[in-house]
């Protein structure tokens, strides 16, 4: 027997389809890139599971009596007893958000020239890294690469590619990254005996590892279900038992903290801890509140959590099985198993040619035809870092969606399929140098030559008999 979404609706909020000729001039306005769309245009939105989701009525309680003081607040005391009891670390700082933790903790421990290895660094990791002067370093496992593999695992870390560079940049190298599940690669999960190998190899070469832990509850549920030694564990337990290999954390509380805002450093060793809360003073806020209200470390001491309850994890990663499932009935190339929080269909196998940017391309099109807003995972976003699948994303916000909406966003994909050869290619006219995906804008080849002749351009879809034809 299914269970059912294990909650109950309290308040919504509508939304409207509005029509393909405004789609179409939001489109062209925001010249083709999906972050510079004004959500009112937007349908169903999963261009990111990152702050958008539904907060439950005890996080809204708990953010009633949120203790506004400057220091010393009741409600920074409540977030630091959450994290010591599901993470295992002593010394916790927050942050706004989770870029504020990457940027706090890497201006501390981070110098020019040094190389920062992990499974995969995702965007503003890799450019907070980069701002600095330091090498972002992927390396994921082996069968990251194969979207149709039956690997479990597909999120580990390489570990004899590590290895070797320890040996080779050892003195280049502060510590360790390890992101669970890996956005990367679709969202797999990290396995326990991985996250212990790279921990091992850590302790050898005397270098702190260090978990992006912003889906840890996610990566957690997965190991319990795919790995049977681990499957009477409860998710607690299992994620107290990563961290317990960890010498520390950053977290943007945004995802598994179930809030709109937010962001925590957690470490062992107190000398670290003075020295990142020095930074964490100056350009965040005082130690006990980095940043934020009083009533937001009241809301991320109660999600975090929530996030770790079985039956909230099971419909969670449910409804992403459930839209990878509703995409492969309707032969959509999908990237498999599905991971935690999204679903990534093969932008460049679905496409069949060629393009400059396939996922973008791609992300463009679902908007158009069915208002649907998803996110570029390919070129357009990673250009040049070595990891070469053109994938879209499909983030779904959490407690937000019904299986309504996803089998809606199948549906879109499946008309689309009927007339892809209509896509058109997109150039990019525009990038800056650092998390350029979010400002970049793209034209295509017919709106060059209409440029040229003084004509208003449309993107070149023949639009048919119905809204959601070519």
């Amino acid at each position: 027997m299914k269970m059912p979404d294990p909650y109950r609706i309290k308040m919504t909020e509508p939304i409207h389809l509005v029509s393909r000729s405004e789609r179409e001039a939001a489109l062209r306005d925001a010249e083709y890139n999906l972050f510079r769309l004004h959500s009112d245009v937007v349908f169903i939105d999963l261009l990111t599971d990152s702050g958008n989701g539904s907060m439950s009525a005890e996080q809204w309680g708990a953010m009633m009596t949120g203790d506004e003081s400057y220091a010393g607040s009741q409600s920074f005391y409540r977030l630091r007893d959450a994290v010591q009891e599901i993470f295992g670390f002593p010394y916790v700082l927050p942050t706004h958000q989770g870029r504020a933790a990457e940027h706090v903790f890497f201006s501390s421990e981070v110098k020019e020239a040094d190389v920062i290895p992990s499974n995969a660094h995702f965007d503003t990791t890799r450019a907070n890294l980069e701002w600095l002067g330091a090498m972002p370093m992927d390396l994921p496992a082996a069968c990251a690469g194969n979207p149709d593999s039956d690997c479990l695992f597909k999120g580990n870390m390489h570990i004899s590619q590590l290895a070797t560079l320890l040996k080779e940049e050892g003195d280049h190298i502060p510590f360790v990254m390890l992101t669970i599940t890996n956005n990367r690669v679709a969202g797999q999960p990290v396995s326990m005996e991985n996250v212990s190998r790279v921990s091992e190899l850590c302790k050898q070469f005397q270098k702190k590892m260090i978990i992006d832990s912003c889906r840890h509850a996610e990566n957690s549920y997965l190991i319990q279900q795919r790995d049977p030694e681990l499957a009477d564990l409860s998710i607690k337990e299992i994620s107290r038992k990563i961290f317990s290999f960890a010498d520390g954390m950053l977290m943007s509380a945004k995802k598994d903290g179930l809030c709109n805002i937010g962001g925590l450093i957690a470490m062992r060793d107190r000398d670290l801890y003075e020295r990142v809360n020095q930074l964490l003073i100056l350009k965040e806020g005082f130690s006990t509140y980095g940043g934020l209200a009083g009533r937001d470390l009241a809301a991320m001491a109660v999600g975090l959590n929530e996030a770790v309850q079985q039956e909230y994890l099971a419909h969670r990663i449910g409804q992403a099985e459930f839209l990878l499932k509703q995409l492969q009935d309707r032969s959509i190339p999908v990237y498999t198993p599905a991971g935690g929080h999204a679903v990534y269909v093969d932008a460049g196998i679905f496409l069949g040619r060629k393009f400059n940017f396939p996922g973008q391309s791609l992300a463009a099109a679902v908007f158009l035809e069915g208002g649907v807003r998803s996110c570029d995972l390919g070129s357009s976003m990673f250009g040049g870092s070595g990891f070469s699948l053109e994938l879209l994303r499909l983030a779904i916000p959490r407690r937000t969606y019904t299986e309504s909406h996803l089998t809606y966003v199948a549906d879109v994909f499946a008309e689309i399929a009927r007339h892809k050869d209509r896509i058109p290619d997109l150039h990019c006219i525009y990038k800056s140098p650092l998390l350029g995906h979010f400002t970049a804008r793209f034209a295509n080849a017919r709106q060059a030559h209409c440029a040229e002749a003084g004509v208003t351009n449309r993107f070149p879809y023949s639009p048919g008999t119905g809204s959601s034809s070519f």
